[in-house]
């Protein structure tokens, strides 16, 4: 049962500070920044507490409680802008902050495309959606410890081969802000995030002492919503067993799966790809990409801010301006990109309400079938390699090349034969996009991205 939706000024909050008092910081700092003589200008007030316990081994490793506020004032004198913050909510503090940020406007070179949203994009107050994204967690470090030492003893259980352990910890963080400026936006929202997590190590004494690790998280924004520590625990511990007896492979050419997490990296690179920042500044692979075919016609990606609890929901962009649900790659064809106010204006556009980031993106594919689990993917692979872990960042996003470590399992004729690790895959992502072959049914929601196992039909895979 999910718990109930609570305001940041319940008592139970855990915050110092309400709404009220954030929307009293603004409006002062915005008033004095009118005084200096600012054009236009921006404040924003927030506050930040949790709680993170981490176990190893039986015993309690650390208890760390984490607590932060800032006010943060933007002034700009005509096309000129200037930025500064403080932890200190004294009236005297924020004259001086707002100084020093009208003072480094005056000595920044102007930017023709500088500026608040323009008034037209902002999205009215009555407008502002309860989107649940706030559940505080009751929880002290005590219980906390316990859910941890739960996780951890559930992966050791499952096995005698899990012989060690990196750790676990339980997470409990929230936050809450107010933002206005004076085009005209006023509003701020609280958010919770809660995680559970453990990381196992699996060995085979006669192996030349070989070991394998794996790790599994559960992270929501309500704690009602999290997996079982039990559940959580056996499934790393599965994942770390199933690796054992790993081998190197020769060098190949193949099909590749991505498993469902791994895949959305795949759209976190797209993403990248198509953002205003990348766009203006002519670094990325996909430029002048919009109303081309990038991905083959059975993959849609869409947008929707606006999901009840989502990890990337919002009721508005980082400066006040209205998002939208959207579809992005309509049949493959790119329909639209990231752009913030400033972006856009660079690139003679208009503001797709995604400054600071994407809201809850899904790709699909219209050839996906209920069916389509992971067992299904790896017949659809046949013969190839299933990716579940890769290792560093070897991505380009001014030509797309690609190439990454990684490990997993070696499949023959739609069964896992044996696993593997010690491989690079290579490709380009514009070649990687357009060969997405089938997105499975196992959609995982990593973040603000959801996405299904996703199948390449060919890459390059450097092993011994």
């Amino acid at each position: 049962m999910k718990k109930p939706h609570v305001s940041p000024s319940a008592a139970d909050s855990g915050f110092s500070y309400s709404r009220d008092f954030f929307a009293d910081l603004v409006d002062q700092a915005l008033a004095e920044a009118k005084k200096l003589g600012a054009t236009d200008a921006g404040a924003e007030a927030s506050e930040g507490c949790g709680l993170s316990v981490s176990v190893r081994k039986g015993e309690l490793e650390t208890v760390e409680r984490n607590r932060d506020k800032s006010l943060g004032v933007t002034v700009y004198l005509g096309q000129r802008r200037g930025n500064a913050s403080t932890s200190d909510f004294s009236s005297a503090a924020i004259v001086q902050t707002v100084q020093a940020a009208y003072d480094i406007a005056r000595f920044t070179a102007e930017d023709p495309v500088a500026g608040l949203p323009d008034a037209a994009d902002i999205a009215p107050e009555a407008s502002h959606r309860d989107l649940q994204l706030f559940h505080p967690w009751a929880i002290d470090s005590e219980q906390a410890a316990r859910l941890a030492l739960q996780c951890e003893q559930a992966a050791l259980d499952t096995d005698r081969r899990i012989t060690n352990s990196e750790g676990a910890g339980v997470s409990v963080q929230q936050s809450h802000f107010f933002s206005a400026h004076t085009r005209g936006f006023r509003g701020g929202y609280a958010s919770s995030r809660h995680s559970l997590s453990v990381a196992p190590i699996a060995s085979l004494p006669g192996r030349h002492g070989e070991m394998q690790r794996d790790a599994w998280y559960s992270s929501q924004r309500s704690a009602a919503d999290l997996a079982a520590p039990e559940a959580v625990g056996r499934y790393a511990a599965e994942r770390a067993l199933s690796r054992l007896g790993s081998r190197k492979i020769a060098t190949t050419e193949c099909p590749v799966l991505f498993e469902s997490p791994l895949a959305a990296g795949l759209l976190g690179g797209f993403v990248q790809a198509v953002s205003g920042g990348a766009l203006y500044r002519k670094s990325s692979f996909l430029l002048d990409s919009l109303g081309q075919q990038v991905f083959p016609q059975h993959i849609d990606i869409s947008e929707d801010p606006f999901i009840l609890g989502g990890k990337g929901s919002s009721p508005f962009d980082e400066e006040g301006v209205r998002v939208q649900a959207r579809k992005v790659v309509d049949a493959g064809r790119v329909e639209g990109y990231f752009l913030s106010s400033y972006s856009a204006r660079k690139l003679g556009m208009k503001t797709t309400g995604n400054a600071g980031g994407s809201h809850n993106l899904a790709l699909t594919s219209r050839l996906t079938r209920a069916g389509d689990n992971l067992d299904a993917m790896l017949q659809k692979l046949g013969t190839g390699l299933f990716v579940i872990e890769l290792m560093g960042q070897g991505v380009n996003y001014v030509t797309g090349d690609y190439s990454r470590g990684a490990s997993g399992f070696w499949v023959e004729n739609g069964q896992i034969a044996y696993p593997v690790h010690e491989i690079t895959i290579a490709g380009n992502l514009r070649q990687m996009y357009q060969d997405i072959e089938a997105v499975g049914a196992d959609a995982y929601g990593y973040g603000a991205k959801t996405v299904g196992s996703v199948l390449i039909g060919r890459m390059k895979v450097a092993g011994s």
